[in-house]
């Protein structure tokens, strides 16, 4: 049984791996269990909604909220929960959660396969407003009904998603 919390961070000292918790299209959320060591189903999402990109998580990492840095991969293939991704990450969304009375920094990394036709990508601030604007209502919606509300603080570039993540290496290894 793989333990893809356990897998190494980086694929290189500037790109890291991804573990896809749920692909792109998907209209549920999808989570790594621990204890059984499989992707469960977390929850349904609201009815016409369906993930635009593959979603998941960075291994060895440990962010704020306790789970590991959330990644959304930009690309335009479909995967599968499971399969470990070596990506660039081209920047970060800034979110702050509150959830049950708490809140919490919940970031949004943002990143691209190595393998991608996109692979040229490099800054997030680069990517149409239109995008970003789609991918805050995404992550919005999302969460509608959950009890969880989110207030999106800003984006920055690839140097400020670098820092996050070995802040989250950090962390996990703690």
């Amino acid at each position: 049984m793989t333990d893809y919390l356990s897998l190494p961070t980086f694929a290189s000292p500037k790109d890291v791996h991804v573990v896809v918790e749920t692909p792109r299209h998907a209209q549920a959320k999808f989570k790594y269990e621990t204890t059984l060591g499989v992707f469960v189903l977390s929850r349904a999402l609201p009815l016409g909604l369906s993930y635009p990109y593959d979603w998941g998580f960075v291994p060895s990492t440990k962010a704020p909220d306790g789970d590991p840095l959330d990644v959304l991969v930009l690309h335009n293939v479909t995967t599968s929960p499971g399969v470990v991704l070596r990506c660039r990450p081209i920047g970060i969304l800034d979110v702050s959660q509150t959830e049950a009375g708490r809140t919490f920094r919940n970031d949004r990394l943002m990143a691209i396969p190595l393998k991608s036709r996109h692979s040229d990508a490099s800054d997030v601030r680069q990517l149409p407003a239109s995008l970003k604007h789609q991918a805050e209502e995404f992550f919005a919606a999302a969460v509608a009904g959950t009890g969880k509300t989110l207030k999106f603080l800003g984006w920055r570039g690839p140097r400020a998603a670098l820092a996050a993540v070995r802040r989250a290496q950090k962390a996990f290894t703690r």
